[in-house]
């Protein structure tokens, strides 16, 4: 067994702003190599436990402390960010807050300058791990100006181009399309394996999974509830009770009926041993499958014929057509840089398209301003720093109200049942830099939720969500659909599209791929290589168990699993 790299005795600390504790008398223990996955629900302490590894606590966020934190020989409050930056790098979860060049070869260079490191030798390292991560081609480019997951690589690369010790990634999933987040779980793996000790925080549990965990540390409350191999902790059953969401072939395995152990080995799909369990899959199958029609909806929003470039050379959106139907909740899918996010932009007027238009019930949008539209259109973007103006939680979603000079009354009602709804009424008097980032998202989806415009976009609703303000959320915005408002979500959470959208248009390198149920999409192979995505693992069940209708038994899965998260709402 390797020595400790990382030891915790009773270890608690409070921020100097708040008045009790965030983490409680934490004792861990990490050794050299270990790979290990740290979860739980959205405030549990996680992203403050991270933070005091990397020296963030207590030299830039402060607080007291009590107990002692070791990190390869370095008692932590005695030392500094600087010393502690030589021993662990991380990728943060805001990627805009990591940006330092002006672009994204001199961001990559940073530590390597720092380091002093020859600009020949600086140059080859730069160009090796740009190529690694798949950003050769933006090399040249400004940070700020990519996408959220070609900014995540960027952040990646510039912890991978310095040998440091310890690795710590916080929600490195958060922004990247599923087939990106694969690469990226690969390149962490591949990092770990180098004798490197890897601390991954992420909400993303099936997707970390990809490849194998030393241990899974699950927290709530500023405590550790759970420290085990992934195989005994998913086994237990005991992440969906502290808001994590367990893989769903695994769900699916216990709707079946069936009992799940260690030795079934559920930690992967790959791993997992469904011999045992076959016959209880193909019987909740043969018992439940029923094909639900569709009803037809009034057309209201069509996407007719959209082109737009940038640049004026290379398409963002070449020839696109969609028609979004009245009632209906929409997901937009596809890999990073597809184009998903500029044709929001262009549906809410920020975007002037080249070509095409956009009609809502045969009106031709183009003559309307931008807050013309937002009487019809409201979107809430990726990054909720882009979204907030103001200090406090209340007045930030009281805006959109007091503009358009509601009654002091009205306007403090509609602000607090969204601030319910989104989990956030406890918070109603803290300011917004308090919050995390997880739940700064659910100020600017509560601050666009409260104005119910006619179709409302959001972008990425559920990063950086546990599964239980995930699931609160979105099904608040499935009531709001059923009482006839029209939502499209951007997403790269396939588990949001199959459980949320009954249909999917796929966008891949500027045109549409693919315009059809949501679940189909997912359990077409050629078409999820070619758009980023990833087959569900609900396929890949069905397949490894042997039934023959791996499309139905997807189907059925979406059909009696909204019944169920139906009867527990």
């Amino acid at each position: 067994m390797k020595e400790p790299i990382i030891t915790f005795t009773d270890f608690s600390f409070q921020y100097f702003e708040q008045s009790e504790p965030t983490l409680h008398h934490i004792d861990l223990t990490i050794r050299r190599g270990e790979k290990i996955l740290i979860a739980g629900p959205s405030g549990s302490g996680k992203s403050t436990l991270g933070n005091c590894i990397n020296g963030l606590i207590p030299f830039a966020h402060k607080g007291k402390i009590t107990g002692s934190l070791n990190v390869d020989g370095i008692e932590t409050k005695k030392s500094s960010l600087f010393e502690l930056s030589m021993k662990v790098g991380t990728v943060l979860q805001d990627s805009d807050g990591q940006f330092i060049g002006l672009s994204v070869g001199e961001d990559i260079a940073f530590a390597l300058e720092n380091d002093l490191v020859p600009q020949k030798e600086m140059k080859e390292r730069v160009k090796r791990i740009s190529a690694i991560v798949g950003m050769s081609d933006q090399i040249g480019q400004n940070p700020h100006n990519l996408s959220g997951g070609q900014k995540q690589r960027v952040s990646l690369a510039g912890v991978m181009v310095d040998d440091v010790d310890i690795l710590l990634f916080d929600e490195p999933l958060a922004n990247l399309d599923p087939k990106t987040g694969k690469v990226a779980i690969e390149l962490i793996d591949d990092i770990a394996k180098e004798d490197k000790t890897v601390i991954i925080i992420e909400h993303r549990l099936e997707d970390v999974l990809h490849r194998p965990v030393d241990r899974i540390i699950l927290m709530n409350d500023g405590k550790i509830v759970a420290d085990g191999t992934p195989d005994e902790v998913l086994a237990s059953g005991i992440l969906r009770d502290y808001g994590i969401r367990e893989p769903l072939y695994l769900t699916a395995a216990r709707y079946a009926g069936s009992e799940i152990t260690a030795d079934l080995h559920p930690a992967s799909l790959e791993t997992f041993d469904v011999s045992g369990i076959r016959h209880d899959l193909q019987k909740w199958y043969d018992d439940h499958y029923n094909r639900v029609p569709q009803p037809q909806k009034k057309e209201m929003l069509k996407i007719e014929d959209i082109s737009f470039s940038y640049s004026g050379v290379k398409p963002t959106l070449n020839h696109i057509s969609a028609v979004i139907h009245e009632g209906e909740m929409v997901s937009i899918v596809g890999k990073n840089g597809a184009g998903k996010t500029t044709l929001s932009s262009v549906i809410c007027g920020f975007i002037k398209p080249d070509d095409g238009k956009i009609t809502m019930y045969g009106e031709d949008l183009s003559p309307y301003s931008i807050s013309e539209r937002a009487e019809y259109v409201g979107i809430v973007m990726q990054n909720p720093n882009q979204m907030i103006s103001k200090t406090m939680i209340y007045d930030e979603v009281a805006l959109g109200l007091t503009i358009r000079n509601l009654p002091e009354e009205e306007v403090r009602q509609k602000v607090y049942d969204v601030l319910k709804i989104c989990g956030l009424y406890e918070f109603r008097s803290w300011p917004i830099s308090a919050l995390s980032f997880g739940q700064k998202k659910r100020v600017t989806i509560a601050s666009i939720l409260v104005l119910n415009p006619k179709v409302l976009i959001l972008d990425e609703p559920t990063a950086g969500q546990d599964y239980h303000h995930y699931s609160e959320i979105m099904e608040f915005l499935k009531k709001l659909n059923e009482n006839g408002q029209t939502i499209i979500l951007i997403t790269h959470d396939m588990h949001l599209m199959l459980e949320y959208t009954e249909r999917a248009i796929v966008i891949s390198d500027a045109e549409k791929l693919a315009d059809q149920k949501a679940f189909e999409v997912l359990c077409d192979p050629v078409l999820t290589e070619k758009a980023n995505l990833k087959e569900t693992s609900l396929f890949e069940l069905a397949q490894k168990a042997g039934i023959e209708d791996p499309l139905g038994f997807v189907e059925c899965f979406i059909h009696y699993d909204r019944e169920v998260r139906a009867h527990e709402n």
